[in-house]
């Protein structure tokens, strides 16, 4: 046998970036653990990095290409298979228009440098407006919010966690996800950090969240009313005199209509809707207010929910009026060394709104549309159906709000394919399914999170094993479509761009490109460079026409009567009394790591968590089965008991329900868990946004 030899490399199941230390010998990987020498995780990580060998290993991974057939799936050639996609999808689209064809893109390509690259020109090749993403089911908010205050849907103000004096944190759980748009290895140690040197954390939630258990304080709020206790919050600043614009003082516009607005919503007047009493919003603003330096983070509860633009609206606000925006220790702007928004032009006009679906008139964004629309579009009639899709990645089935319905749609289409790894909830329904690699047989350089990173770091890192002859990368199958699909010539000059080509030229032109920033420069250090802390730089990154920073824009002005109509007292439907909630597991991450054997050993972590007087009320004792209905479905799970979650609140985790026939998943199928996105209803959405509204779902509750 050979030597043992070391490979270093990012995690990129999650957000966190960790650097990794595997062991290997010949093909076989050895041990997974924290690289002590990573500048970043500092040898941190946690237990989802073993799944990177399970995914390399996992016997029921498809490697070469599938067919399904009226008798079952047989083995395709990849040239078979490109042959047949491109003539389906360019008769379909001769006889039906461009874009009766649809994309829709899953978590994991955010995670591949190959798929970031070449996704532009592969959506471009198949000439198709119709393209959505699992975005809009978890951080659209953010982006709307960006482009419109700052003028760039990437130009999201991340905390600066590693400086700050006290921190709010909204429906997040950083603790579990590591960080959420918020790209933060080691939080918990971070979180302690704060405290170490004095300062606060308090986290609102309608759960006491592990973060929660961390924090100096927890507040517990009623589901979808975030936005309410912002406003409160803002409402006391400006009543205060508290409203500190330090160097922004002459970027801000919209501030005098702000607090117009803001008189409206005094604490004593949101208190009985959010559930918090009134001095202690008026103590959470003083705090804010107090601190040296201050940042408050809304993440998914706030985010998935009817009003989560206004949340991330209001939170950017918060951070601002507070002197907190673009200082360290508030909310700053990451500097990456692959900038994506090098080429973007101050002023440029944004795509939202420039289209609508066509069934519920949902907003066009960052060039797609809300998921939650999906299943309409396909199975509506008439002019502009979808009859035919690709998805790359994903497995909306279990992800997307009403995911049983989309399963429906998916089944009616007239033609399907599906990029993935796996025969699963979603890609059953495909005509055809091509594997990419995965994992350690990819390089890796994270794009998107180093842009919302908590500090400048860069790292490039090779892929561990080679593929084998018969496998294709995911970046290479998307090529070899768009070039079909385009009838590019054998000897373009663009079909030898590789994904490692695009990537040196944006580092080298790229803000330390000046510094001899190159892939070269990675090559030489594989643990990673430190490009420093994160520093204030909104006056060079700003991308509005003025270069102002628009705190009131009139898409938010034109929201607030809805927002309004909640404390209007609008009667609650008493066939479904509880809200429910998703919650994070550090073991899972989506859909995507059910099949490793090593994250799903041990008891159920798919269940219902129910309040102690809830469930006295309704007879439930610890272990029972309960059938928990909403408009849209039921789902049978079993209870826990526990005073974590709020009265009228109930709680389970997303990305499970890999039990249905026709899927492939040995493992997975074994699991007891159930799909919490047969109970999510796709018509709640963030009208504003069009993200779906994963929390807050009524449902009602028997025991079974």
């Amino acid at each position: 046998m050979s030597e043992i030899k070391t490979h270093y490399r990012n995690c990129n199941i999650c957000e966190a970036m960790c650097g990794l230390e595997i062991k290997f010998q010949d093909k076989e990987i050895l041990s997974i653990k924290g690289d002590q020498k990573d500048p970043f995780s500092k040898g941190y990580n946690c237990p989802k990095a073993t799944a990177l060998q399970d995914f390399y290993t996992d016997k029921d991974r498809l490697k070469t290409p599938i067919r399904r057939t009226a008798t079952g799936w047989e083995d395709i050639s990849w040239d078979e298979a490109f042959t047949e996609i491109t003539e389906k999808f360019k008769s379909i689209q001769n006889a039906h228009g461009k874009n009766a064809l649809a994309i829709y893109l899953g978590n994991p390509n955010a995670h591949s440098l190959g798929n970031v690259m070449l996704l532009k020109p592969f959506s471009k090749s198949l000439g198709t407006i119709n393209r959505f993403s699992s975005a809009s089911t978890d951080q659209m908010p953010h982006h709307v919010a960006s482009t419109f205050m700052f003028g760039a849907g990437m130009l999201i103000p991340v905390p600066d966690i590693d400086r700050t004096d006290f921190m709010l944190i909204i429906g997040g759980n950083p603790v579990v996800s590591n960080g959420s748009m918020m790209t933060a290895p080691n939080v918990i140690g971070r979180m302690k950090a704060i405290q170490k040197r004095g300062g606060k954390i308090v986290v609102v939630d309608p759960r006491r969240t592990r973060t929660a258990k961390i924090a100096d304080q927890h507040l517990f709020i009623r589901p979808e009313k975030d936005a309410l206790l912002l406003f409160a919050m803002i409402h006391c600043v400006f009543a205060n005199k508290g409203v500190n614009l330090r160097h922004l003082e002459t970027m801000v516009e919209g501030l005098n209509d702000l607090e117009k607005v803001a008189e409206t919503y005094s604490p004593e007047t949101v208190a009985e809707f959010v559930g918090i009493d009134a001095t202690s919003i008026r103590t959470l603003a003083d705090d804010m207010m107090a601190a040296d330096s201050a940042v408050c983070y809304s993440r998914m509860g706030a985010s998935t929910q009817t009003f989560g633009g206004l949340c991330q609206w209001l939170t950017n606000v918060l951070n601002i009026i507070t002197g907190n925006c673009d200082r360290e220790g508030g909310a700053m702007f990451p500097q990456p060394a692959f900038d994506l928004l090098r080429n973007h032009k101050k002023g440029h006009k944004t795509s939202f709104g420039q289209h609508s679906t066509r069934v519920r008139k949902l907003p066009f964004f960052n060039g797609e549309f809300p998921v939650a629309a999906l299943a309409e579009e396909i199975q509506t009639e008439g002019e502009g159906q979808l009859k035919s899709l690709i998805t790359v990645a994903g497995n909306p089935v279990l992800s997307a709000p009403s995911g049983h319905k989309l399963a429906q749609a998916f089944e009616g289409l007239d033609y399907m394919v599906s990029v993935d790894i796996y025969l699963n909830e979603t890609t059953k329904y495909a005509n055809i399914i091509l594997p990419g690699t995965t994992g350690v047989e990819n390089s890796h350089f994270d794009i998107f999170f180093n842009s919302f990173s908590v500090r400048n770091t860069v790292k490039y890192s090779p892929p561990l094993f080679e593929k084998e002859d018969e496998q294709r990368s995911d970046w290479e199958i998307l090529k070899e479509i768009s070039e079909r699909m385009s009838n590019t010539a054998i000897d373009d000059p663009m079909r030898k761009i590789t994904p490692e080509m695009l990537l040196d030229m944006e580092l080298k032109k790229g803000p330390y490109g000046d510094q001899g920033m190159s892939l070269e420069k990675l090559i030489d250090n594989p643990h990673g460079i430190d490009l420093g802390p994160l520093k204030p730089c909104i006056e060079d990154r700003i991308k509005t026409a003025e270069g102002k920073v628009y705190l009131f824009p009139q898409v938010y002005m034109n929201d607030l009567p809805r927002l309004n109509a909640v404390m209007a007292k609008p009667a609650r439907d008493e066939n479904y009394p509880f809200d429910l909630i998703g919650r994070r597991l550090v073991k899972s991450h989506n859909t995507w790591t059910q099949n490793s054997e090593r994250l799903v050993k041990g008891k159920n972590p798919c269940t219902l968590e129910v309040h102690p007087e809830d469930a006295r009320t309704l007879g439930i004792k610890k272990g029972q089965l309960l059938k928990v209905s909403s408009i849209v479905g039921e789902i049978e799970i079993e209870a826990v008991i526990t005073d974590d979650i709020q009265q009228g609140v109930v709680s389970m985790p997303q990305g499970w329900g890999h039990n249905q026939k026709g899927t492939k998943m040995s493992v997975a199928a074994t699991q007891p868990g159930v799909s919490m996105n047969d109970l999510t209803d796709a018509n709640r959405v963030d009208i504003l946004t069009g993200n779906a509204a994963l929390n807050g779902t009524p449902v009602a509750i028997k025991i079974a």
